[in-house]
């Protein structure tokens, strides 16, 4: 179905956050939008509020009469909804428009200048550093995002001047295939979702076939070293780029980190750009700013807009996300769920308070990833100063057995992991810390999230 055949669009899925960007896309084209989602968020009610009609309940009753005319009707779903989900089985019976998420961002990309960032990690930030500066442009920009831009409070930016749209382009379930990029940045290929490719080489695979999507004509910006690993496959006229914080055709130099500012000169052969301040100075923005800067330069973003809109930048939530920061109390979250991410996160902490002790409460995402690496989890943990975890959040998954949190915490450096404890338990061990912690990191793509607000407010308590 055209998207301009389309009237009415239903989510099953809703509350997720890159499909609530596609929510408020068809909201803001006047389209009607229902939907579905497992739990009531924060972010669904801003959907209802915004003029949504999304329901808690899994029951064909619910579907409103404007989202069952098989003609006019979209339905776009979530691979982590499961077959047998009723409303699917009762649109897929009807021979509804069935598409997945990405299918949708796939039909943009092809209309449009799809500008798309890929990659085990870094891909929402910097998409997001993208999005932010090429909004700062004349004809701005549209941007599907994979996390709340501070700046917006949004993860969807609308310019009916532009021709452009960032997509934060996600590999798992192959989904980062149906796009055509113009333009798009690779900026890892760490294992990951095994439970989906079955070998790395499977995975690396998938990367290599993405970026024989790139369109002719089109640029490949591939972070330094990886070009062996993944040998791209492009089509002609296809230029190909590299990347990284100190090497390659775009890069930093001249970094000066102190009072909790970070500043570099953009090096890169379509023009250097001196001074470079980070709005948000963490050590890894270093590298996701320069892949930023990259695409967004290769996209007719002047100098001027590019210094500005780097040192504007406010991250997105939950990613190295500050919720508290005093002389005696620091308390942030972050979105790491991947041992390289949780890695980084380790180390990016402690360069910012390498005087301090820093305890970490992780929440494992998945069975199959908390099987495929939990000595890698356990490697990375250890280099925090206390570790709690949380039982494993299933996401989509049924419990294996065997795999619990315990397989991880067995193998963190000994003396580092003080227990396993239940999400409900969070507050009160957060209590009993308080007196003593100077530095409290909660880590996760799960549920522990929800709790930044009431662990907030029992730090503070203790100020």
């Amino acid at each position: 179905m055209e998207i301009n055949q389309i009237k009415s669009v239903y989510f099953v899925g809703a509350g997720g956050i890159g499909m609530s960007a596609l929510v408020r896309f068809f909201l803001a084209a006047g389209r009607n939008v229902a939907g579905y989602d497992k739990t009531p968020s924060e972010l669904t009610s801003a959907l209802i509020a915004e003029g949504a009609d999304i329901h808690f309940e899994e029951n064909v009753e619910l579907i409103p009469q404007c989202c069952r005319d098989v003609s006019s009707t979209l339905v776009v779903y979530t691979p982590a909804i499961p077959e047998n989900h009723a409303e699917m089985t009762w649109f897929r019976s009807g021979g509804f428009d069935m598409q997945k998420r990405a299918q949708v961002l796939g039909t943009l990309t092809r209309s449009m200048d799809g500008l798309c960032v890929a990659g085990t990690h870094g891909k929402t930030t910097t998409s997001a550093m993208t999005a932010h500066i090429l909004s700062g442009t004349e004809d701005g920009c549209n941007a599907f995002l994979g996390g709340i831009l501070k700046n917006t409070r949004s993860n969807l930016m609308i310019s009916e001047r532009s021709a452009r749209v960032v997509i934060e382009a996600d590999e798992f379930d192959r989904s980062f295939h149906w796009l055509r990029p113009l333009r798009s940045v690779i900026t890892a290929v760490d294992a990951d979702h095994l439970d989906i490719y079955g070998t790395y080489g499977n995975y690396v695979e998938s990367f290599r076939h993405y970026t024989s999507l790139i369109r002719e004509g089109g640029d490949l910006i591939l972070r330094y070293g990886l070009e062996e690993k993944l040998k791209p496959q492009l089509q002609d006229g296809v230029r190909l780029w590299s990347y990284s914080a100190d090497k390659g055709d775009f890069h930093a130099a001249n970094v000066r980190m102190g009072n909790g500012e970070i500043t570099f000169d953009f090096i890169s052969p379509l023009g250097d750009i001196r001074d470079i301040s980070l709005g948000v100075p963490v050590a890894i923005n270093i590298e996701n700013g320069v892949a930023a800067m990259a695409m967004a330069q290769m996209s007719g973003a002047d100098a001027d807009t590019i210094r500005e809109r780097m040192a504007s930048f406010r991250g997105t939530d939950r990613r190295f996300d500050f919720h508290l920061k005093s002389d005696s109390k620091v308390y942030l979250s972050d979105y790491a769920h991947h041992p390289a991410e949780l890695r980084q996160c380790a180390a990016s902490v402690r360069a910012l308070y390498s005087d301090r002790r820093i305890t970490a409460i992780f929440q494992p995402h998945l069975y199959t990833r908390t099987r495929d690496f939990y000595r890698e989890f356990a490697e990375s943990l250890s280099l925090f100063d206390e570790v709690w975890l949380l039982d494993i959040y299933p996401a989509r998954e049924k419990p294996i057995p065997g795999v619990t949190s315990a397989l991880v915490a067995e193998n963190i450096r000994p003396g580092v992991c003080r227990g396993i404890v239940s999400l409900a338990e969070v507050p009160e061990l957060v209590r009993s810390l308080a007196d003593d912690v100077e530095v409290l990191v909660t880590v996760g793509a799960g549920d522990l999230d929800n709790l930044a607000d009431e662990i907030t407010e029992i730090l503070k308590e203790k100020l």
